[in-house]
């Protein structure tokens, strides 16, 4: 049977004796009509290749001389192109349809953010030990709670239990949901005054007759550990690329002056602590909220990496996570990253919590994140899950920040 194929393939290798080991990226065709053949089994070959060439497969004819006869182009459909054995535990279909996929013998490694966090809040245990041994200074986290949400009850249980395992100091304030705004600042103003509290959280969302920016924006931007206060937000805007200008170690979030939103700051550190490097990388943030998507995207690029940020107002979303190598999903939809829109080897931070029907499940739902993490799984090479991945570092992040106010 003749074979009409075309590929575009492309290795960092210029020689085939050097590339292999490496795996190669498959590029978006621009025409589907370039893969296509009868027949329903793919074709399949599992070597590396040189650097880029293009291959016309038409009666086993080769463009480029120098792939001559590493898989047989004019095979029976029936039979396996392949022949050599599968290399780095990976195996290449390429497929009639749109986009070539890489299927892969093993899944994706998860990223233990549970296991993560507890490393860090441990070692911030013992950073608080060392402050109050050496100074008898004892870090304090004020958490001002509004209403009577299970949900916001929950996190601040959650962030109270935290504090008093690193040992922190934790101070709670209760208001009923018909609070008026000048009580809330005055609790605020209180606060900022006490020197026993190095950090104040207004657990968010307030009632609809609060103003939330006025009351975050009263807390000092010293205690401001949650990170929105506007001057820390414009502190991250700067690259203090400037002469004259104090250089920051993006390295170091203890180091930094000021604070880092909770989230955002949790996200790169997981990449961090699982051996991901950054800097050169093509780095994708799917959401541009104040929250995490603005802040994340500032902090990888501090980190020097190629930074492009995905909206609502994106043409092709699909097409522009395909090039990325780091994913930090943030824009709560359900599953909306799915794994045709992945490159290979990628790394893949699901920020996302989105409850969906399961009615297998005792609460009658299940928390997923905004990447069919399934289907992810087939194609990355790490992933953080939904729950147990991004969640805890939030928390972690809230008691570094805390230790850090009471440091300066």
């Amino acid at each position: 049977m003749q074979l009409s194929i075309a590929l575009l393939l492309v290795l960092a290798q210029e020689t085939l004796s050097s590339s292999v080991g490496n795996i190669f990226s498959l590029k978006r065709l621009p025409d589907p009509s370039l893969l296509r053949r009868g027949g329903k089994n793919p074709l399949d070959f599992r070597r590396p290749f040189s650097s880029a060439f293009a291959y016309h497969g038409r009666k086993g004819n080769h463009i480029d001389g120098r792939v001559k006869n590493t898989y047989q182009a004019n095979a029976p459909v029936s039979s396996k192109i392949a022949t050599v054995p599968p290399f780095d535990g990976k195996e290449f279909l390429i497929y009639p349809t749109r986009t070539a996929r890489q299927v892969s013998t093993m899944t994706a490694e998860d990223i233990d953010g549970k296991a993560i966090a507890a490393t860090i809040r441990q070692e911030i245990k013992q950073d608080v030990e060392k402050m109050v041994a050496s100074t008898g200074k004892t870090p304090g986290l004020a958490v001002i709670l509004v209403g009577s949400r299970k949900d916001s009850q929950t996190y601040v249980r959650m962030k109270k239990r935290a504090c008093e395992e690193a040992g922190i100091a934790s101070f709670g304030f209760e208001f009923p949901d018909d609070v008026s705004q000048s009580e809330l600042l005055s609790k605020v103003a209180e606060l900022n005054a006490d020197p026993a509290v190095h950090g104040i959280l207004v657990q968010l969302p307030l009632p609809a007759h609060i103003d939330e920016s006025a009351v975050t924006s009263a807390v000092t931007v010293e205690k401001d550990v949650d990170g929105l206060h506007p001057l820390n937000a414009a502190s991250l805007c700067s690259t203090s690329t400037h002469a004259g200008s104090t250089k920051i170690n993006w390295k170091d979030f203890c180091s930094i002056p000021f604070h880092i939103a909770c989230t955002p700051q949790g996200c790169i550190e997981l990449l961090d602590r699982s051996g991901v490097e950054l800097e050169g990388k093509n780095a994708v943030v799917i959401g541009r909220s104040n929250l995490v998507g603005m802040p994340v995207a500032l902090l990888l690029m501090h980190r020097n990496a190629t930074v492009t940020i995905v909206h609502s107002r994106t043409k092709d979303a699909a097409s522009v996570v395909a090039q990325a190598d780091v994913i930090i999903a943030a824009v709560g939809r359900a599953h909306m990253v799915k794994k045709e829109w992945l490159k290979a080897g990628a790394v893949v931070i699901d920020v996302g919590i989105n409850s969906v029907d399961d009615a297998t499940a005792k609460r009658g739902y299940r928390l997923v994140g905004d990447v069919d993490y399934a289907g992810a799984k087939e194609v990355v090479a790490k992933i953080t899950p939904v729950p147990g991945g991004v969640g805890p570092m939030t928390i972690a992040m809230l008691l570094r920040n805390t230790l850090n106010s009471a440091r300066r």
